[in-house]
């Protein structure tokens, strides 16, 4: 079976099944913003009159592209929807919501189905008891997200009213697809991928939704392009399964290289697996899988064990008329078409866990992603425990995409501002990287991107000089290293902090540009970190700061700040409807230093 493609509207690429129904579009809504919904039992399928509005799902309430565009302060948000469902006998409907934020409350005609806590990471809910008789049912979801709240992970939402410097219009609740399916009893219900080429291997590792009867097995078959290379069977012991299949390919050298994933060779293995109990096939999935290496290791960033030089841009992921949620799915398509056509490598996912499909065209269209945590703002044991439960819930959802190449827990000491100088919040940056690398050993680990590290695989360094010739002497010459390890660095952060060496990982510059360019011309909405007069002058800028990057001796990656012009951020490549402000090639040149593609 091939890898499914992306371009299908199915919200969870890397574990596909036949048939599913997406529950986008009107619903039902109501502000809640004396909190009297839970008394009055808004949940309950009679209570109708409170909910005196309608709202597009998944386009958050702020939004324009919801029909409500209210972008008021509201902590709670109710969503109602009527459902026709008819449950089958030895059959379990699931409901996915792909991402509420901030704290979810899901009720099926009048009974509480579940919760959720965490605005960016999706979950699923086994609704089946739940359902009445009858094929008629109402869908009831609560959000409460409470905007000033510096303790919660709200990555670029901003706390006051407008938005201002860095920070943008927030979104409330349900903000990405809702969708339910029908399962037998047994079923997939978590599956995760590793690959080791070395040893031309790749293990599938299953959790089953129910205890496996006796004689329960799992198959996996992997293809590429029609051909078979490699398929096995386990016997289920338990609900967790680990099924290991050799790939013969891999240990030929010629074989092998047309098989690696890269962004310029992004081929996918596609994958099938089969359930069956009791002689009866209970279950069967389709995924993909990249097969590719990524380390940090002797100063260098590691693809397939050979320096690979990032060039990467950072990408906001926000939207003008829907905000954080993407148009449609071709829109995520034409995103990563776009990092791609300027010359672009990979891409920085800023502030934001990003919807799934869009990281599987990265997968198919051959982009490096670095996936990073929205930011608390503060810093308590409550406030880190919550950012740490998420951020292992969202690697748990993103560790199956091959373009996914290094995890960002912090970022500029963002909710652990006195990182520098207390021992509580060293210990709770050093315990998010380590605790990613416990659940993922596969890709390097960012402590605390910008400033400030402790056992990060890469440093990573937040610049914003917009003098060509000064950034090149930054980190030019060959005492640049010592130079910028020793000391404070160029936000008059050190780079190291309670006392970690300089372990040889590594530097790139992961922030800087940042060029306010307005092709209409100036307005007084908009900044940039510096200014540029005219097309001419900002492509001669861009072109300096990257002449300086290539050409120094340290620096062995890169991420320009930013791909498009975000709210009152007018320093994009493109304006925020993704217009280049430049011709493409223009752009390229400046970006790789060549004229043809990148």
């Amino acid at each position: 079976m091939p890898p499914h493609p992306p371009d299908d509207s199915y919200p969870r690429p890397q574990l596909v099944r036949e048939g599913w129904t997406s529950l986008d579009g009107p619903w039902a809504f109501a502000h809640d913003d004396d909190d009297r919904g839970l008394r009055e039992r808004w949940y309950a399928p009679d209570q109708v009159g409170a909910f005196d509005r309608r709202v597009v799902v998944p386009f958050p309430p702020e939004s324009a592209a919801s029909g409500i565009g209210d972008t008021g302060y509201h902590p709670v948000v109710w969503y109602r929807r009527p459902l026709r469902l008819t449950p089958r006998p030895g059959r379990r409907t699931l409901l996915h919501l792909g991402a509420v934020d901030h704290e979810a409350d899901v009720w099926v005609d009048g009974q509480h189905v579940g919760r959720h806590e965490g605005g960016y990471t999706a979950f699923t809910l086994d609704v089946t008891d739940a359902l009445d008789h009858g094929d008629d049912h109402v869908l009831v979801v609560r959000a409460h997200d409470e905007a000033t709240d510096p303790h919660l992970a709200r990555g670029k939402q901003d706390w006051e009213l407008e938005p201002h410097v860095v920070w943008y219009r927030r979104s409330t609740g349900i903000w990405r697809t809702v969708w339910v399916e029908e399962v037998a009893d047994q079923h997939v219900a978590d599956l995760a991928w590793s690959v080791d080429v070395a040893a031309a291997r790749v293990v599938a590792t299953l959790r089953l939704a129910a205890a496996p009867a006796p004689g329960t097995t799992v198959g996996v078959e992997l293809r590429h392009e029609g051909t078979l290379l490699a398929a096995g069977t386990a016997v289920a012991l338990g609900r967790h399964v680990t099924l290991a299949v050799d790939v013969p390919a891999l240990r030929n050298g010629q074989a092998r290289e047309p098989l690696l994933w890269s962004p310029e060779n992004p081929v996918l293995v596609g994958a099938r697996l089969v359930v069956t109990a009791a002689d009866a096939t209970t279950d069967v999935v389709a995924s993909y899988v990249g097969l590719r290496t990524v380390a940090a290791r002797d100063g260098q960033f590691l693809l397939n064990g050979r320096p690979y030089p990032l060039r990467a841009v950072l990408e906001q992921g926000y939207w003008p008329d829907s905000l954080y949620t993407p148009p449609d799915v071709a829109a995520m398509r034409r995103e990563v078409e776009l990092i791609r056509d300027l010359g672009f490598n990979a891409a920085r996912l800023h502030q934001k866990v990003e919807d799934p499909r869009l990281l599987a065209w990265a997968d198919r269209l051959g982009v490096l992603l670095w996936a990073e945590m929205p930011s608390a703002y503060a810093y308590t044991p409550d406030a880190g425990q919550r950012l740490l439960a998420e951020w292992l819930e969202a690697v748990q959802q993103q560790r199956n995409h091959p373009s996914v190449v290094t995890w960002v827990p912090l970022n500029e000491s963002w909710g652990a501002q006195d990182v520098a100088t207390d021992p509580a919040q060293q210990a709770f940056a050093r315990a998010l990287a380590d605790a990613t690398r416990a659940l993922d050993p596969s890709r390097p680990v960012l402590s605390n991107d910008g400033w400030e590290h402790q056992g990060s695989d890469i440093l990573g360094v937040h610049d914003y000089e917009g003098d060509g010739r000064a950034l090149a002497t930054t980190y030019g010459g060959d005492g640049a290293r010592a130079r910028l390890l020793s000391g404070l660095g160029p936000a008059g952060r050190p780079l190291l902090v309670a006392g970690a060496p300089d372990a040889g990982q590594p530097m790139m510059l992961t922030e800087f540009g940042g060029i306010d360019f307005r092709p209409a011309g100036p307005s007084d909405d908009g900044w940039g970190y510096t200014s540029a007069r005219d097309e001419d002058d900002w492509i001669d800028r861009v072109t300096a700061l990257y002449d300086a990057v290539r050409s120094s001796p340290v620096l062995v990656g890169s991420c320009y700040t930013q791909l498009t012009d975000t709210a009152q951020e007018t320093n994009g490549l493109c304006t925020a409807d993704r217009r280049p402000k430049a011709p493409v090639e223009r752009i390229r040149r400046a970006v790789t230093g060549t004229a043809g593609p990148a």
